[in-house]
């Protein structure tokens, strides 16, 4: 058996289904937790849905976070004008793979099943979430802060505060390299985000997958169809 973790597919289907199918050949004796941030900038966000929806109807071990873009879309969905999409292009691709023209329209089972994630998530030895923590609280607040746990984009980690728990996260796009680097120092935070959805970025794009047992970092190439995104 094998922990996986991932994050931040924002629409690229073929390059997820490729990195759990044949990079990691998951099998329904592993773990699969993904960080967040299914839809939005990429093409086919109902697809990465409906991938993920049907991985544990297959028998599939998966738990799926909460990320600040699925969030944003639920929110939307409901009528509040909080929506973070970068730009039109971005708008209209994500609506046009849910076959609707307004985010109200969005089929219910998909809002249902993101109005269903949690924000952070244990297992031994780690504590997983989107975007991270505000270490200067309390542990026990710091876990009911559900905007820091989408947003933060900097934190300074405190193993006091987890109770001696590493930390996995996404949310922040960070080169390659970088990633590589941290998961060979197993450092107490790992930000996961390899940038995939930015197709045009050699430092980027690329999705990463750590198994937490071996400390081995996965690396999947984009592989999407062409698509519209701005560079990063």
């Amino acid at each position: 058996m094998a922990r996986y973790v991932t994050t931040d597919l924002h629409g690229c289907l073929l390059s997820f289904r490729h990195l759990v199918e044949e990079k990691l050949k998951l099998t329904p004796q592993d773990e699969l937790y993904v960080l967040g941030d299914y839809v939005n900038k990429g093409p086919d966000s109902r697809g990465v849905l409906d991938y993920l929806m049907q991985l544990p109807e297959r028998g599939y071990r998966v738990v799926c976070l909460r990320g600040n873009h699925d969030h944003d879309l639920l929110k939307a969905a409901q009528g509040e004008i909080t929506l973070t999409w970068g730009s039109v292009a971005d708008r209209e691709l994500t609506l046009h793979s849910f076959g609707v023209e307004q985010p109200e329209d969005i089929p219910e089972r998909y809002l249902r099943w993101i109005n269903d994630l949690p924000y952070q998530f244990e297992i031994p030895g780690f504590i997983l979430v989107h975007a991270g923590f505000d270490f200067r609280l309390p542990p026990d607040k710091m876990r009911q802060d559900w905007p820091t746990m989408l947003t933060t984009k900097s934190f300074v980690y405190d193993a006091s505060r987890t109770g001696g728990l590493r930390l996995v996260h996404g949310h922040v796009p960070t080169p390659t390299t970088e990633v590589e680097a941290h998961v060979k120092a197993e450092r107490g935070a790992i930000g996961l985000d390899t940038g995939c959805v930015y197709r045009h970025n050699p430092e980027l794009r690329h999705l990463a997958a750590l198994d937490l047992d071996a400390n081995k970092l996965y690396l999947q190439p984009n592989i999407e169809p062409a698509y519209t995104i701005g560079v990063r």
